[in-house]
């Protein structure tokens, strides 16, 4: 991957769990809710078995997703990070509009 399309990958994750996480806490009325949620949806972007696996076929659904956490790139994690990074910014956002007094929904 091209540096060029990192830093465009970057930014695009670091931009939409920002907006995800900051509309989710906003109507939620919670602080944290996407950086919870993130793991689950970095688990079903790297992951591809059925959700319904991970209750009926759980070996095979767990391995399958510790196989694909093991055979990610540098890439990859640098673009899944900055989405974490997005998500607990969207928190901190949150945390900072309410102790100054704004109120959402």
């Amino acid at each position: 991957m091209s540096i060029p399309v990192l830093l465009i990958s970057m930014m695009l994750f670091l931009v939409l769990f920002f907006g995800i996480g900051f509309l989710l806490n906003m109507i939620l009325r919670g602080t944290w809710v996407m950086v919870v949620l993130y793991p689950l949806v970095c688990a079903f972007i790297i992951d591809k078995v059925s959700i319904t696996d991970y209750f009926f076929d759980t070996n095979h659904a767990f391995s399958s997703l510790k196989a694909g956490f093991m055979h990610l790139g540098q890439a990859d994690i640098l673009i899944l990070m900055t989405g974490l990074v997005g998500a607990i910014l969207a928190g901190v956002t949150i945390k900072m509009l309410r102790q100054r007094g704004y109120q959402m929904f």
